[in-house]
């Protein structure tokens, strides 16, 4: 029951600190409102007549439509600097040498011998630069929120006006070919489609099977830029190959074009150097956007520099030439060039189209704003009004010009020039606006975060008291949701709206306030509130120092820096620490017999020397871990490790081979430690399944990860006809490793105990130490020592041959490994997590996998010195262990080449183990997500050995067993036995201490990672008009809730499998003692290969089926490596 509650409680508490995040973000990144309004031919956008291009004619709609027939190739992450020409050499400056200009030449050749005919922009991308988001502004014309960067795995259909819509309402026919996001956006809109995974690496080449008669408007998705980019960067010869496909792919097109097709050939945004994208650097919101028509389409060459236009700017332009009303959400302006007059020699003529159509594209924004802010109330009203103002003079001017439309030149171009600020205006005033906060939310939600902090500091004291039980814990948690779930009862059938996130920080509220009370009233009023507060003053300073820094935007940004520095501050600090106290853990004793005797052992060494190793190796493996780092873009005079990039994008074959060689290394290196830790505390000698699995198929798993690597990192190198194969084996292979992961991980959950167990018929006997001697006796005292023992050797010799010619006789069982049966299980379950994650980083991240395991064990021992034990209990994991440990989370995060930015995530974690082809969207986010926070799965989950680790450091050789009082004479004749440590069996010693500890570390851990997604939470809202706030600040505070979220799930996972070992611990002990009371046979449970404890000095045998046993019996199996 101890052990359900606990794991109720941690889990409350976990349910607490989610709700505070939901309420928050629910205030912090809101949705703007979409409407559903319709734009349509029978309603024009506002009064006054029709453009003069769409009077009398036939099947006209706002404006005639210039072109009957459109393809729109949209080349995903296609970005301007792409479709720029190789610079030309200019004497006296080196020479500019990039693998991806100039590969799309034929964009370059149409430029120039068809000046009037095409026409190349940089489009200018609105963050975040996400496919999907991007696609709904190419779309509706709309400005997509920054929460909906979170969907971009999970598209649902557009529910708002939108290009594609208003093709099909009008029978246009809409032929898809691409990436499958389309197909959650507009479902059953598209005559014809074929579709392909947004995960698949491969690309269109059936462009040309789709007849020329079947379609009115053809696009296309190519996903091959996207995905070189993900896998080796825009500076990789693959980019330069990519792209010129991609060349070809145009060239073909334009060839086959009719004269009243639209060619449109885009990117949907960019990416940075290391080929990623979601933020919005200048790299990743240029984007290259190219119009070419067969007939002529511009009234000029094209200028020197390719003009600037927003990417939204499309969405007019296009829906106005081919005949379509403007989607009714549009705020983009149209691109007046395209509306000139090219036949007609009349300036006048060509400003006057321009001018209307502008005058179209600002009616339906004018429309749009006065619907959308009757509905909401977000816009800001003086710039409303002013705009508002703005569009009527500029639209009774154009109004007014209509009506003597000769010599009106000048006044045509003031019109054109007012329109424009008007629909710039609105398109800058919304970004502004739609950035809106719910502050009543956001301060519940950080209230609720701050109130579950002090909750789990309270509770976490509170357990390291001796008189702590737990049936408080969960008697008003219980009656707060009852009551919280039946006010939302209540509010739901009274019909009041009440969405989720404010039902749920309801139930939090109204469970938390009762159990705050309560706690308080009964525990925390009785002590003083530096009692609540028992942190060292360094570790709390640490801590504030950590706080504090969420609220600078530059120690955000060099966070990859600063929880190194915390961490090595606070490894530095425990070594003093151990050095002032004089608790460190000195090596191995050596014992040197004379005459039968043990050397004491004396008091511990108190030097630093053993701290002071464990401090400098911790120091050295920080120093390395931190080459492997991944610098953010706003540093740009740092450059990141180039060894965070798969092989693959390795040039040289040489430097490859030696880079596998050293990540095969430091796998092989990984696997040996494990199996020498174990074989060290005697954990490899069992039958049981998860032992065996540990010898050969963690072994197996190294193999099938050194084998995919090598395919991985050469695949491309592979002949043709291998291809296939090399294609299949680089999918099976992690497959193969994740299915023994998860099978050595139900093993170890089904037989948890690795325990060898030895039974044998006879008495135990007793271990007699004999003294070798070097010739005879030299002093009476000798002889007396001497024969005494000889006598007895003999007695016990005489005694075992008798007792083996009994047909029956007692049955003595000895156990092995029980010393450090929760600390394997643990070290298991993390090296099978290991394999998984591994795979899902570069190769050369194998590096920092080893030296994480090396950190974690330096850690761990340097903890262990300075934790004493305390029999029978309390337990207790200081602070600063807590501390570190989190620290050490997040610098490894930072490592592994992670940044908190959407660019910087390892989207090629999404291609493991996943076929070509696959449909399986939420498999290929959750690779990404595992690969992003790999650290906090295992730091999390390894949490409990903060606990376990100092037991099982207790293990310092085997000590000298007290002797009971009596004269000199008795001490020298009893033969000298050795006791050693219990271990890990102390904590079974008290059960109900035990479990306290495991609530209490629990509590700690998310009390330290709490605090860090508070400060986050409240460096947000009052940073929220920040200029960075959308650049930092918000992506920072979405990691840290995800991270958050994964840590205690992973928390909860891992003090689960500590209690399942003591559970399955206890369940073999009693199905042992009961099987023999079936039997009817006498039983003795013996400690082997030691004498046994100081409760049981007379002797080995215990009495059968001894209650005492049954109840605490447990504490009598240890470690021993026999």
């Amino acid at each position: 029951m101890r052990k359900i509650s606990v794991l109720l409680f941690l889990a409350w508490v976990g349910f607490l600190f989610y709700a505070g995040i939901a309420l928050f973000t629910s205030g912090f990144l809101l949705t703007r409102l979409e409407l559903t309004n319709h734009s349509s031919c029978q309603e024009p956008p506002g009064p006054g007549s029709l453009p003069w291009g769409s009077r009398g004619e036939p099947g006209a709609c706002w404006m005639a439509s210039r072109f009957s027939r459109l393809v729109l190739v949209l080349i995903d992450a296609l970005r301007f600097d792409f479709a720029q020409p190789q610079l030309s050499h200019v004497s006296g400056e080196p020479p500019i040498s990039l693998p991806f200009l100039g590969k799309l030449g034929f964009l370059q050749r149409i430029l120039e011998i068809q000046p009037h005919h095409a026409r190349l922009y940089q489009s200018k991308v609105d963050p975040p630069t996400t496919t999907m988001q991007r696609l709904k502004a190419l779309t509706t014309g709309s400005l997509p929120t920054f929460i909906d960067a979170g969907s971009n795995f999970a598209s649902y259909a557009i529910a708002e006006d939108n290009l594609v819509k208003q093709l099909t309402s009008t029978g246009r026919r809409v032929v898809f070919m691409g990436d499958e996001t389309w197909n959650d956006l507009f479902p059953g809109a598209f005559s014809q489609a074929f579709f392909f995974p947004s995960f698949d690496v491969r690309d269109l080449h059936t462009v040309d099977n789709v007849d020329s008669g079947e379609w009115d408007v053809l696009i296309t998705h190519f996903l091959g830029v996207d995905h070189c980019g993900h896998k080796h960067g825009p500076h990789h010869p693959e980019m330069a190959k990519k792209l010129s496909q991609m060349d070809q792919v145009i060239q073909g097109l334009v060839e086959r074009l009719e004269n009243d097709t639209l060619l449109v050939v885009t990117g949907d945004h960019g990416m940075t150097t290391s080929g990623n994208h979601g933020g919005d650097s200048e790299l990743e919101t240029s984007a290259a956007l190219f119009l070419y028509s067969p007939t002529a389409l511009f009234p000029s060459a094209p200028p020197e520099e390719p003009e600037v236009i927003p990417q939204i700017s499309l969405v007019p332009t296009l829906a106005l030439l081919l005949g379509l009303p403007i989607p009714f959400g549009n705020i983009g302006e149209v691109i007046a060039e395209v509306f000139s007059e090219v036949e007609d020699s009349q300036p006048h003529s060509s400003t006057l189209a321009q001018a209307s159509a502008l005058h179209l594209n600002a009616q339906q924004v004018s429309r749009f704003l006065h619907t959308y802010s009757t509905a909401a109330q977000d816009l800001q009203v003086k710039e409303l009004h002013r705009l508002q103002n703005l569009f009527s003079k500029a639209s009774a001017d154009y109004q007014r010009l209509l009506q003597s439309p000769q010599g009106a030149e000048a006044a045509l171009q003031t019109v054109i020039t007012e329109l424009q600020q008007f629909l710039r205006g609105v398109r800058a005033m919304c970004i502004e606006s739609w950035a809106r906060f719910s502050l009543v939310r956001m301060a519940g939600g950080a209230a609720l975060l701050a109130a579950t902090c002090f909750l789990c500091l309270l509770v976490s004291q509170w357990a390291a008291s001796p008189g702590f039980y737990f049936r408080p814990l969960l008697i008003p948690m219980a009656w707060g949701l009852t009551g919280a779930l039946v006010c939302a009862g209540l509010l739901a059938t009274t019909g009041l709206k009440l969405d989720s996130v404010v039902l749920g920080a309801m139930a939090a509220v109204g469970s938390l306030l009762p159990f705050l009370w309560k706690a308080w009233a009964s525990w925390g009023a009785k002590r003083p509130l530096a009692a609540l507060l028992p942190m060292p003053g360094p570790v709390l300073l640490l801590l504030l120092i950590r706080f504090a820094g969420f609220f600078s935007d530059s120690f955000v940004i060099a966070e990859a820096r600063a929880a190194p520095f915390l961490l090595i501050s606070l490894i530095l600090l425990l070594v003093a620490q151990l050095h002032w106290e004089g608790k460190l853990l000195p090596p191995k004793l050596l014992t040197i017999p004379r005459l039968g005797f043990l050397t004491p052992a004396g008091p511990p060494r108190h030097n630093g020397t053993h701290a002071l190793g464990l401090g400098v190796g911790l120091l050295l493996c920080i120093r390395l871990a931190g080459l492997f780092h991944r610098c953010p873009e706003e540093t740009p005079a740092c450059s990141s490790s180039p060894w965070l990039s798969p092989l693959a994008s390795m040039v040289g074959g040489r430097a490859k081979n030696v880079w596998y060689g050293a990540c095969v290394g430091a796998l092989a290196a990984l696997l040996a430690a494990v199996r020498l830790w174990l074989r060290r505390y005697g954990n490899l000698k069992s039958p049981e399944p998860p032992v065996l699995f540990v010898r050969w198929g963690l072994p197996l798993m190294g193999l099938g990860t050194a084998a995919y690597w090598a395919l991985a990192s050469g695949a491309d190198e592979a002949p043709p006809r291998l291809r296939a194969l090399v294609a299949g084996a680089s999918v099976m292979l992690p497959r193969a490793v994740a299915g023994l992961a998860a099978s050595g991980l139900m093993l170890l959950l089904w037989r948890p105990v690795t325990v060898l167990v030895k039974a044998a018929a006879g008495a135990p006997r007793t271990r007699t130490v004999l003294t070798p001697f070097s010739g005879p006796p030299t002093s009476q005292a000798d002889l007396d020592y001497v024969v005494p023992q000889i006598y007895r050797h003999m007695q016990e010799e005489f005694r075992g041959r008798l007792e083996r010619t009994k047909s029956q006789g007692p049955l003595t069982v000895a156990a092995y490994q029980l010393g450090s049966v929760y600390s394997a299980a643990m070290v298991t379950a993390l090296t099978l997590l290991a394999f998984p994650l591994l795979l899902l980083h570069a190769e050369r991240i194998s590096l920092v996998f080893l030296l994480l395991f090396l950190q974690s064990f330096l850690l761990l021992h340097l903890l262990a010195a300075g934790i004493p034990i305390t029999t029978p209990g309390p337990f207790t994991v200081p602070w600063q262990a807590v501390s570190a440990w989190a620290f050490m989370a997040t610098q490894t995060f930072y490592s592994t080449g992670h940044q908190p930015v959407f660019p910087a995530i390892h989207w090629h974690a999404a291609f493991v183990g996943v076929p070509e082809g696959h449909d399986f969207t939420w498999l290929s986010a959750l690779l990404v997500g595992t690969n992003t926070f790999a650290s906090h799965i295992l730091f999390a989950v390894g949490c409990p050995l903060l606990l376990l680790w100092p037991f099982l450091c207790e293990s310092q050789g085997p000590r000298k067993r007290r002797q009971p009082p009596g004269n000199e004479a008795e001490a020298r004749v009893r033969p000298e036995e050795e006791e050693e440590p219990l271990m890990e069996m102390r904590l079974r010693d008290a059960p109900h201490h035990f479990n306290a500890a495991l609530l209490q570390l629990g509590l700690k851990y998310l009390f330290v990672l709490g605090i860090q997604i508070l400060a986050c939470a409240l460096a947000a809202s009052i940073l929220r008009r920040h200029l960075m706030v959308w650049k930092v600040f918000a992506p920072k505070f979405i990691f840290e809730a995800v991270g958050f979220i994964v840590s205690s799930v992973g928390l909860c996972l891992g003090i689960a499998l500590v209690m399942r070992v003591d559970g399955a611990v206890s369940s073999w002990f009693r199905q042992l003692v009961l099987a023999q009371q079936k039997a009817g046979e006498q039983s003795s449970l013996v400690y082997t290969g030691a004498g046994s404890s100081a409760r049981e000095a007379q002797s080995h045998l215990l009495p059968p089926c001894s209650q005492d046993l049954l109840a605490s019996g447990t504490s009598l199996f240890y470690n021993s490596k026999s």
